[in-house]
């Protein structure tokens, strides 16, 4: 039988017009003698159904020499047969603009009397959405203040249609002032959501955390619904490690068809005060960056390029004593730690409906990460607070020239800034950076282009480590700077910091980050040669 759909027999009999395609396709005849077929590629249409020919959405959907009526699956948000049984309708994303996705629907008549379209239509679905959840209801809360501004036109242009094509129930709020986010979603009832989409810059969703982390059933809260994110701001670090994109369109799709995927979160404790980071904790200058450009924000992402190589003429240097439960230590281990952990994943390179992301629960029953009881508040702290004595296992290191102090949760920090290239979703480590402020203004720009690159992980300038936990406690003589978690201003005092291995809940396109990794991670080394 020829693997080519369109060149099928048209018809075998009015009664059964789904008709098996080998083992992977499936075609539904109409009575205008067209057809509709589920190939390996996509949704294959009658000819001249979409009126301009479709482009790839950006996310590496399309298939290579497709039809141009081929609808990726990953772009079919819903299809039915019509409540008068005389229709089957398909929603589908499209790129209408470079970088931006619409909406378009068609419509096809059916025999009212024959019932196999239901059956063909719930065929489209499952290879549509495979492990993710169909409907997903979703909590969405709008920053109108974010970034550049625009949030509120955003989600109603952008976002709105893509998640009502997915018959997607949505509460919709606004925030009105800065920490309203924890106070709301402190009392939202977590049983009629499945998913929060903070729709703003990195601030919104480190509320949302914080929210659902003061609650006195915290861990059955943050394990139960997954935290999404629509990028309105100026960095967008979450939705580029999610999703992949900073573009509001494609990361709606993606929460559309996302899995579900347990993220490590981090605690934060500085004097009586417990919070949660879910990015990054900075001192130096990236976090002289993040808080002293607050006042650019409508540069967008320009403005960090901006701060960036102001501050590099400055070589200000932050002494400093950085307490450390190091787990890795060694570049070449990072790498081998990051080799087996995306080895054992095996969901790299799933589309959805296919590998392992198939088998994953939707976020309603993603199961909890606490130890002992769900409905307990926050898991209790390891190592104790930053009041408490330091463990005697930990490594005290002087810093008397530090320059950069970071320490990250995800890779991207903002579109391109892949910081922690080795970072992971949920391996319980944390990926911290130091590197010497005394540096030349020459070698600190060149560091910042190693970050497009690719190249920083691999810098000598570059202290990389996995961690645990830290403690860091700027010295008497160090000049008074900022503290940056999440991208928010923090006091500036001593902070200790613990991470809780999958303790919150996200959507991902595939069960992880997107960035690729460091440098030549899939490689074996010649140590690692000579050992086996």
């Amino acid at each position: 039988m020829s693997s080519n759909p369109q060149a099928a027999s048209t018809r075998d009999s009015e009664t059964q017009p789904i008709k098996p395609l080998g083992r992977a396709q499936y075609v539904l005849h109409l009575p205008t003698g067209a057809k509709l077929t589920l190939s390996e590629e996509g949704l294959l249409l009658p000819a001249q159904t979409i009126k301009k020919p479709s482009r790839s959405c950006g996310l590496g959907t399309s298939a290579p020499n497709s039809s141009p009526n081929c609808v990726p699956y990953y772009n079919v948000l819903w299809a039915e047969v019509t409540d008068d049984q005389a229709w089957v309708r398909v929603d589908f994303a499209e790129e209408i603009q470079p970088h931006r996705l619409g909406v378009q629907n068609v419509k096809f008549p059916i025999d009212p009397s024959v019932e196999e379209a239901g059956e063909w239509v719930e065929r489209l679905l499952d290879r549509a959405y495979g492990g993710a959840a169909r409907r997903k209801r979703a909590w969405v809360v709008v920053n109108p203040h974010a970034g550049p501004g625009g949030a509120d036109k955003i989600w109603q242009k952008q976002v709105k249609p893509i998640f009502q094509a997915a018959r997607m129930p949505l509460t919709v709020v606004r925030t009105s002032y800065s920490g309203e986010a924890v106070e709301m979603v402190r009392a939202l009832d977590i049983d009629e959501y499945d998913i929060v989409v903070p729709c703003s810059g990195d601030g919104l969703p480190h509320e949302v955390f914080n929210g659902l982390g003061k609650r006195p059933d915290a861990r059955r809260a943050l394990s139960k619904i997954a935290v999404c994110h629509i990028p309105c701001g100026s960095g967008n670090a979450m939705s580029c490690n999610l999703y992949g994109t900073h573009r509001p369109s494609l990361a709606a799709l993606a929460i559309v068809k996302g899995v579900p995927t347990p993220m490590d979160l981090v605690s934060i404790t500085q004097g009586e005060r417990r919070t949660l980071s879910f990015l990054s904790q900075a001192l130096g200058m990236v976090a002289d960056l993040d808080i002293t450009t607050e006042h650019l924000r409508w540069m967008g992402a320009a403005r960090f390029t901006y701060g960036f190589l102001w501050l590099a003429m400055q070589k200000k240097t932050y002494p400093c004593d950085i307490a450390v439960k190091v787990e890795i230590e060694h570049k070449d281990g990072i790498k081998q730690h990051y080799r087996n952990k995306a080895t054992q994943s095996g969901s790299e390179s799933d589309e959805p409906g296919e590998g392992p992301s198939a088998n994953v629960h939707p976020p309603s029953s993603a199961p909890s990460s606490a130890d002992g009881d769900e409905g307990q508040g926050l898991p209790p702290l390891k190592y104790g607070t930053v009041m408490d004595k330091l463990p005697d296992e930990w490594e005290l290191l002087p810093h008397e020239k530090l320059g950069n102090f970071y320490c990250g949760n995800m890779a991207y920090m903002a579109p391109d800034l892949n910081f922690f290239s080795a970072a992971l979703a949920n391996d319980g480590l944390m990926d911290l950076v130091t590197v010497d402020g005394d540096i030349s203004a020459l070698k600190s720009i060149q560091l910042q282009l190693s970050v497009e690159s690719g190249h920083f992980f691999d810098s000598p300038l570059v202290s990389y480590r996995k961690v645990v936990a830290y403690r860091i406690i700027p010295r008497e003589n160090c000049p008074r700077g900022y503290i940056s978690i999440d991208g928010e201003s923090f006091p500036w005092e001593p902070f200790q910091a613990e991470i809780h291995k999958g303790l919150g809940l996200t959507l991902s396109k595939k069960g992880g980050y997107e960035a690729p990794g460091p440098l030549n991670w899939d490689t074996v080394t010649t140590t690692e040669r000579l050992r086996a």
